[in-house]
């Protein structure tokens, strides 16, 4: 299922969503023009579990630079796309401080439940989705019955239908969970893929700091 819309509108500007988005696109784009120095610049921004946990390597800080980068065209507008869709609801229940604030902690928290699935690699992994995961999980507390358009692929035809969010992103994280399950072997031995446990551990941030930050009732 890939959403394309929902149904509430926000009441604001979405003035930090938007900012996020921009500041991802211009990364994106300096990544784009490094050529062969991109494999050295993600190694340095990104985040390496094994160099994190090293004692006086003050490699803490790539728990946030790691959010504003992504390792292709399908990574970064799969990412945005939901940050898009979702994000600005979720900053209106919240006001842009407190917002910016929830985005950065779901992150972060992401970034050790990345670390910590897999303490030993030493590949770097990079991007948004762990704290856009934590937009996910903060949406489904404040808007389980929104209407989401979503593209429903069927074979050689596709489908667009109207699916209650609490079903699409619902269906989001149980993927993540069984993934992350069958790939938790890979990510013990040190060895790279996506960031599984990076989506859990941001959903979760997300849903139980809502309670905590957003100050509209639900909708």
């Amino acid at each position: 299922m890939i959403p394309i819309k929902d149904d509430i509108p926000s009441s604001r500007f979405p003035a930090v969503n938007t900012s996020l988005i921009v500041m991802c696109a211009a990364a994106f784009l300096a990544e784009l023009g490094l050529g062969e120095g991109l494999q050295q610049f993600i190694v340095a921004h990104g985040i390496v579990p094994a160099r994190l946990l090293a004692l006086g390597t003050g490699d803490w800080d790539t728990l946030v630079t790691s959010m504003f980068l992504h390792g292709g065209w399908a990574h970064f507008i799969g990412n945005m796309l939901y940050l898009f869709i979702f994000g600005d609801n979720v900053e209106d229940a919240m006001g842009h401080v407190r917002y910016l604030l929830f985005y950065l902690v779901c992150g972060i928290t992401a970034g050790w439940v990345h670390v910590l699935s897999g303490p030993s690699s030493t590949v770097p992994t990079i991007g948004a989705s762990g704290a856009i995961a934590g937009v996910l999980g903060a949406y489904l507390a404040l808007y389980p019955r929104a209407g989401v358009l979503t593209v429903i692929p069927l074979g050689f035809f596709i489908r667009i239908v109207r699916v209650p969010a609490v079903v699409v992103l619902g269906f989001w994280i149980v993927l993540q969970v069984i993934m992350g399950l069958v790939s938790l072997p890979l990510a013990h031995a040190g060895q790279g893929g996506t960031a599984w446990f990076a989506h859990i551990g941001g959903f979760f941030a997300g849903l139980a700091l809502v309670k905590l930050l957003a100050r509209t009732p639900r909708r």
